[in-house]
């Protein structure tokens, strides 16, 4: 496959609006191959959120906040993704208002044949030294869009001030696992 042209005056050096127009259009390719599986780009977002999101993030509403979609938009893809077996969802014992999401088993083995898989596995072609100055480009970008958008900003408990020494979350008092610390949080604030 031919790689993409430069739209650049010398061809050799991409301008930043370049770049920025290769970003837009692996976007949409890769939004566009979301249509895999028998679901649709939001409902693989939703999964994949919820995958990687920690107990204090796993709500309607915070996966609108991250996916930076309306609630009527992710309640349909969530209603959508019960019917098929791939979210459950109950309420919080202490507040029944408070919605609960899981990935189902089903959902796991679906997210095993995650398009976007493939352009993860691109990624590891990418030498070593490559992929870690790609992956600092991206979250610096993507950290000037969301101060720019002034969206929440999501992250783990390293580095969030909510985030005792003795492996606690001060938003709830409650202990955070090893696998819960690595997991995306809503209520993440960076100190």
């Amino acid at each position: 496959m031919a790689k993409e042209q430069s739209d650049s005056e010398d061809g050799d050096q991409p301008t930043t609006f370049d770049i920025a127009t290769r970003l837009e259009r692996l976007g949409r390719l890769l939004r566009q191959s979301g249509h895999a599986g028998g679901l649709v780009p939001a409902q693989w977002e939703v999964l994949r959120f919820l995958s990687r999101a920690n107990r204090l993030s796993r709500s309607p509403g915070q996966v609108a906040r991250y996916l930076g979609a309306t609630k009527g938009t992710v309640s349909q893809s969530l209603l959508s993704l019960q019917r098929k077996g791939f979210v459950s969802r109950r309420t919080k014992e202490s507040d029944e208002r408070y919605v609960l999401l899981d990935l189902t088993e089903a959902g796991h083995e679906t997210l095993r044949s995650d398009p976007l898989l493939a352009v993860a596995t691109d990624l590891e072609t990418l030498g070593g030294k490559t992929r870690r100055r790609f992956a600092r480009a991206l979250a610096e970008l993507l950290d000037l869009e969301i101060g720019r958008q002034g969206v929440a900003r999501f992250g783990t408990c390293a580095g969030c001030r909510h985030f005792t020494g003795t492996a606690t979350c001060s938003v709830d008092g409650k202990p955070l696992p090893p696998d819960e610390q690595a997991r995306l949080c809503a209520v993440f604030s960076g100190s």
